[in-house]
């Protein structure tokens, strides 16, 4: 019997090549946008990729604002949060969410979709998210993306 000629590749911190892509969120939907962007951010639309292992690209979404919500979720939605003090829990629904942080809904969005371990929290650091069209990585030279092309 003949030996195997190929062995898989595990992709290591010290292999991974991570670029910079930028995501235009105007009129795009919350939730297949967030789902786009944890999948590039997880690096599962590379070659190499491996789960245990922070293989993805960092992620800069700017015009957080206009992102939009389909059927009645602006206003219907609830994100509950708490305080820490007894009587804490707070309510607010994606409306008043976007007039007060509009990158604090993508963001939520972005991280329900992503793992809930270290490695996720390592993914969370990964996203940049900016209100408008501005944004201070132009040294990283991001490439941009439309989300049509994201598999």
């Amino acid at each position: 019997m003949e030996a195997i000629s190929y062995k898989t590749v595990s992709a290591s911190k010290e292999t991974v090549s991570k670029g910079w892509v930028l995501i235009d969120a105007e009129n795009e939907v919350l939730g297949r946008l967030a789902s786009k962007v944890a999948f590039v951010l997880r690096g599962k639309n590379k070659t190499n990729f491996t789960p245990h292992v922070d293989t993805g690209d960092n992620v800069i979404i700017i015009n957080a604002e206009k992102v939009k919500l389909t059927g009645n979720k602006l206003n219907d939605k609830e994100y509950v949060r708490h305080t820490g003090h007894p009587g804490g829990q707070r309510f607010a629904t994606p409306k008043e969410l976007l007039a007060k942080k509009p990158t604090e809904v993508i963001t939520m969005a972005v991280g329900g979709m992503l793992p809930k371990n270290k490695l996720g929290d390592a993914l969370r650091r990964n996203v940049y998210v900016y209100a408008g069209a501005e944004h201070p990585h132009a040294a990283q030279q991001p490439k941009e993306i439309k989300l049509n092309s994201i598999k």
